[in-house]
């Protein structure tokens, strides 16, 4: 295909103009209103017209509370204008960066990045926005690793000052340098980290979390309490266990599950979190977790 998006006018002269995302759940929206909202023209792909149309309402919406907040100086008519929504995979030809946000399953996310890239123009840019799974080993699938690298966004993204830049041994010097200019005009932070289990902030978050579950299930403290501890000791802003909820206990589960696997039993899920996620207590999203969310 051309390349010629690729000698178009960026949104700002950091940032691509022309930015992907597939998946538009609650992080891929979040992913595709960081963008919109510094001026970059989005392209959100789901799987059905349903999704796809539901994808639109999630980013649209973000974007009018950001300038009903005032966090964004911008008209919402001229915003949602830049938004497209498709199902087609296609319609990356254009992109000048995708960042697919699809659930952390290694067969999804390789096939999702596969097809993805081979929509993509040779110098364009890939990005998975895994949380855990091995950037290195995702990168060993692609036809060009040297254009791919992990870019993890934290949920909710609009709130979040964090991304993590994980960069595979095959990620060009050029990328990396390209990844910490967006961060940066997303109004965000980088923290770059090179490939590992869980990266930094899964590996820490995991961990801490895992023993706070732990304690919950020997009867060690109520899970407000060991929250409390966290955030008034230790001045986290969300407690290790409210934090699982917002997440999702079945996202902890698989994450937890491919740290043991590659890390030790240290990070074996506990029989709790196992026990919440078979009775389909996954958190914020179906109501209850270790809190309620139904009050």
């Amino acid at each position: 295909m051309s390349n010629s998006a690729q000698s178009a006018p960026t949104s700002d002269g950091v940032l691509p103009r022309f930015v992907g995302v597939l998946g538009g759940g609650r992080m891929g929206a979040g992913i595709a209103h960081a963008f919109l909202i510094k001026g970059a023209d989005v392209l959100v792909v789901e799987r059905d017209e349903q999704s796809a149309e539901a994808a639109r309402e999630r980013v649209e919406s973000a974007a009018a509370k950001s300038i009903e907040r005032g966090a964004v100086d911008g008209n919402l008519d001229e915003m949602v204008s830049r938004l497209a929504v498709s199902v087609d995979y296609d319609d990356f030809k254009d992109r000048q960066l995708v960042v697919e946000a699809v659930p952390e399953d290694w067969d999804l996310k390789v096939a999702s990045l596969r097809g993805i890239e081979e929509r993509l123009a040779d110098d364009a840019y890939l990005a998975s926005n895994t949380s855990s799974l091995s950037v290195n080993g995702l990168a060993r699938e692609l036809a060009r690793p040297q254009n791919f690298l992990g870019l993890h966004f934290f949920n909710p993204v609009p709130a979040s000052t964090l991304i993590e830049v994980v960069l595979g041994e095959q990620t060009s010097d050029a990328v990396a340098a390209a990844a910490r200019g967006w961060v940066e005009a997303l109004g965000k932070t980088a923290v770059v980290v090179n490939d590992a289990p869980g990266f930094a902030s899964s590996r820490l978050g995991v961990a801490i979390a895992l023993e706070a579950m732990r304690m919950v299930e020997e009867g060690v403290a109520s899970a407000e309490d060991i929250d409390n501890a966290m955030v008034l000791g230790y001045k986290h802003p969300t407690g290790p266990l409210r934090t699982t909820d917002i997440v999702g206990l079945d996202v902890r589960l698989g994450i937890a599950e491919y740290l043991a696997s590659t890390l030790g039993d240290r990070f074996a899920p506990p029989q709790i979190l196992r026990d919440k996620v078979a009775r389909g207590e996954l958190g914020r999203k179906t109501g209850k977790g270790f809190f309620d969310w139904n009050s």
